[in-house]
C-alpha cells in the first residue's frame, strides 16, 4: 500500500532570533511573517504570546496576507513546581485558544529552566526531586487532557537545555513516565544533540511517541566546550551553538527519513536559536536551510513550499530595519 503520509516543513520566529513578545533587539514581527514566507515556508509557530498579533482575526488577516499557516503554539511551564496549575492553565489556555482559532493542531510545551534564559544564572537546583519528577509527568497529563478536552490540541513536551529533561535519560524516563493519549514529544533534534542524545535513536525506541518535530543542528566542537566548562544555553547560543544545516549534529537528513518511517502526518518546523542576532541575519540562513532541506526528502511525502522573492515594500522595509547587535 502507498502512503499517503507527509512530513510539512515550516520554521518559526526563533529562527528570527525571537525570544521573547517584546525585545528591541529582536526582528519586528511584520518582517518577521514576510521573510518567512519569502524564504519559501508555508508553516510557522505562533512563538511567545503576544509577538505576533493575539487577536485572531487580525492574526488570521497577517497570516493570509503572507500565505502561511500555523502548526502549533509555543508554551513553557513550571508543571514541575508546587501550587503551578493555575498559572500553567491560564497561559496555555491563551495560547491554546490563539492556536485553535488559527488552525493549528498542537501545543508545544517547554519546561522552565534551571537558568535564567537572559542572565544565565542559576535560579533553582539543577536537579529534581523524585517529588518534582512525579509534579511534571502527572500534571503534564493532565494538562494534555484538557487541552484536547477542550481546544482539540495535542500537547508536545519539548525536551530543552538547562531544563531538567535535557538528557536522553531525562527525556526517556518522561515518556515512560507519561500517558501517550494525551502528552508526548515535540522531538527537537538540537536540544537532544546538546546533551549528545541521538534522534534517530528515540524516533526508533518510542516510533509511537513522536508526535512533532523541531529541526535543528549543533555545532560538536563548541558544545564541547560548553559542557566541559558548564556554560549556559543562552552564553552557548550566542557564540553560536545552533549552527546552520548540514552542517553540525545531527544529520537531518537522517532525522527526516526515520521520521518518514513512522508512517504518518507529522510537522518538522526549524529552529535556529539566535537570540540575539543582526536583524538581517537571519533571512539568508532561512532560504539556505530550505534549500537544504528540500533536497533531502522525496516531494510525495515532504511538503516544504517554493521560495519567491521578497515584495518591493518587504525588500524596502528590509533594507531600512537593517542593524547590528553586539554578542
Amino acid at each position: 500500500m502507498v502512503s499517503n503520509s507527509r512530513i510539512r516543513i515550516g520554521s518559526a520566529p526563533d529562527s528570527w532570533g525571537v525570544w521573547f513578545p517584546s525585545d528591541p533587539v529582536q526582528v519586528p514581527a511584520d518582517r518577521f511573517l514576510a521573510e518567512v514566507s519569502a524564504s519559501g515556508y508555508e508553516w510557522i509557530e505562533l512563538g511567545p504570546y503576544g509577538y505576533l498579533p493575539t487577536d485572531p482575526a487580525q492574526l488570521q488577516d497577517q497570516l493570509d496576507a503572507h500565505h502561511l499557516k500555523v502548526s502549533a503554539g509555543t508554551v513553557f511551564s513550571r508543571l514541575h513546581h508546587e501550587n503551578s496549575w493555575d498559572e500553567v492553565w491560564k497561559q496555555v489556555t491563551d495560547v491554546a485558544a490563539l492556536t485553535q482559532a488559527v488552525g493549528g493542531q498542537h501545543i508545544v510545551v517547554i519546561p522552565f529552566m534551571w537558568r535564567d534564559d537572559k542572565t544565565g544564572l542559576a535560579i533553582e537546583s539543577r536537579e529534581f526531586s523524585e517529588e518534582q519528577w512525579t509534579r511534571i509527568t502527572t500534571g503534564h497529563d493532565e494538562l494534555g487532557r484538557r487541552i484536547l478536552d477542550e481546544y482539540g490540541l495535542h500537547v508536545q513536551f519539548h525536551s530543552h537545555a538547562d531544563s531538567h529533561v535535557g538528557y536522553q535519560k531525562d527525556i526517556e524516563r518522561f515518556v515512560e513516565s507519561t500517558n501517550p493519549d494525551y502528552v508526548n514529544l515535540c522531538l527537537d533534534t538540537g536540544h537532544v544533540a546538546y546533551y549528545g542524545g541521538d534522534s534517530v535513536g528515540l524516533i526508533q525506541k518510542y516510533p509511537e511517541r513522536i508526535g512533532y518535530l523541531h529541526l535543528k543542528a549543533v555545532d560538536p566542537v563548541l558544545r564541547a566546550e560548553v559542557l566541559a566548562n558548564d556554560i549556559s544555553f543562552s552564553e552557548a547560543v550566542k557564540r553560536g551553538i545552533m549552527i546552520e544545516p548540514p552542517a553540525g549534529e545531527p544529520n537531518l537528513d537522517e532525522v527526516l527519513t526515520a521520521a518518514r518511517a513512522l508512517d504518518r502526518d507529522l510537522y518538522g518546523i526549524v529552529e535556529q536559536d539566535l537570540y540575539p542576532c543582526p536583524v538581517d541575519m537571519p533571512f539568508p540562513i532561512a532560504r539556505r536551510t530550505h534549500t537544504f532541506l528540500s533536497s533531502c526528502g522525496d516531494p510525495s511525502w515532504l511538503e516544504i513550499g517554493t521560495q519567491h522573492p521578497l515584495s518591493t515594500d518587504t525588500a524596502e522595509t528590509t533594507e531600512n530595519s537593517k542593524g547590528t547587535i553586539d554578542v
